[in-house]
Protein backbone atom coordinates (compact mmCIF):
# COMPACT_ATOMS: atom_id res chain seq x y z
CA UNK A 1 0.00 0.00 0.00
CA UNK A 2 1.21 3.52 -1.27
CA UNK A 3 0.49 6.32 0.85
CA UNK A 4 1.48 10.01 -0.85
CA UNK A 5 3.22 12.45 1.09
CA UNK A 6 0.05 15.34 2.24
CA UNK A 7 0.45 18.72 1.06
CA UNK A 8 -0.24 22.21 1.83
CA UNK A 9 0.02 25.25 0.08
CA UNK A 10 -0.41 29.07 0.49
CA UNK A 11 -0.07 31.88 -1.86
CA UNK A 12 4.06 31.52 -1.52
CA UNK A 13 5.13 27.82 -0.34
CA UNK A 14 3.96 24.19 -0.47
CA UNK A 15 4.51 22.29 2.55
CA UNK A 16 4.60 18.37 1.91
CA UNK A 17 4.95 15.96 4.70
CA UNK A 18 6.30 12.37 4.43
CA UNK A 19 4.69 10.08 7.16
CA UNK A 20 7.20 7.47 6.72
CA UNK A 21 10.18 9.96 7.28
CA UNK A 22 8.37 11.40 10.37
CA UNK A 23 10.30 10.37 13.72
CA UNK A 24 7.36 12.00 15.51
CA UNK A 25 10.00 14.12 17.58
CA UNK A 26 6.77 16.79 17.75
CA UNK A 27 9.45 19.72 17.71
CA UNK A 28 6.98 21.21 15.10
CA UNK A 29 4.11 20.80 16.92
CA UNK A 30 5.88 22.28 20.12
CA UNK A 31 7.56 25.23 18.43
CA UNK A 32 4.76 26.32 16.10
CA UNK A 33 1.03 25.26 17.29
CA UNK A 34 -0.70 27.65 15.11
CA UNK A 35 0.24 25.54 12.31
CA UNK A 36 1.29 22.21 13.00
CA UNK A 37 -1.49 20.55 15.00
CA UNK A 38 -1.58 17.18 16.52
CA UNK A 39 -5.01 16.38 18.10
CA UNK A 40 -7.03 18.71 14.83
CA UNK A 41 -7.34 17.11 11.16
CA UNK A 42 -6.12 18.54 8.83
CA UNK A 43 -3.12 18.76 10.78
CA UNK A 44 -1.32 21.69 8.78
CA UNK A 45 -2.68 24.99 9.02
CA UNK A 46 -0.90 26.69 6.17
CA UNK A 47 -2.87 29.65 7.50
CA UNK A 48 -1.37 29.46 10.84
CA UNK A 49 1.59 31.73 10.44
CA UNK A 50 3.30 34.14 8.23
CA UNK A 51 5.23 31.97 5.66
CA UNK A 52 8.92 32.55 6.76
CA UNK A 53 7.82 31.32 10.27
CA UNK A 54 7.08 28.47 8.77
CA UNK A 55 9.77 28.31 6.35
CA UNK A 56 12.16 28.36 9.76
CA UNK A 57 9.83 25.64 11.77
CA UNK A 58 10.55 23.10 8.64
CA UNK A 59 14.10 23.55 8.85
CA UNK A 60 14.33 22.24 12.06
CA UNK A 61 12.31 18.92 11.16
CA UNK A 62 15.32 16.21 12.15
CA UNK A 63 13.74 13.61 9.60
CA UNK A 64 13.22 15.84 6.93
CA UNK A 65 9.82 14.95 6.57
CA UNK A 66 8.77 18.15 6.58
CA UNK A 67 9.35 19.99 3.68
CA UNK A 68 8.49 22.95 2.08
CA UNK A 69 8.88 24.90 -2.29
CA UNK A 70 8.00 28.25 -3.42
CA UNK A 71 5.47 28.82 -5.46
CA UNK A 72 5.90 30.33 -8.91
CA UNK A 73 4.50 34.03 -8.60
CA UNK A 74 3.15 35.44 -11.72
CA UNK A 75 3.60 39.61 -11.83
Amino acid sequence: MKINARKFSNNEITVTYDPFLCTQSEICARQLSNVFRNSVIPWVDIDGAPTEKIITQIKKCPSGALKFSYKDKVA
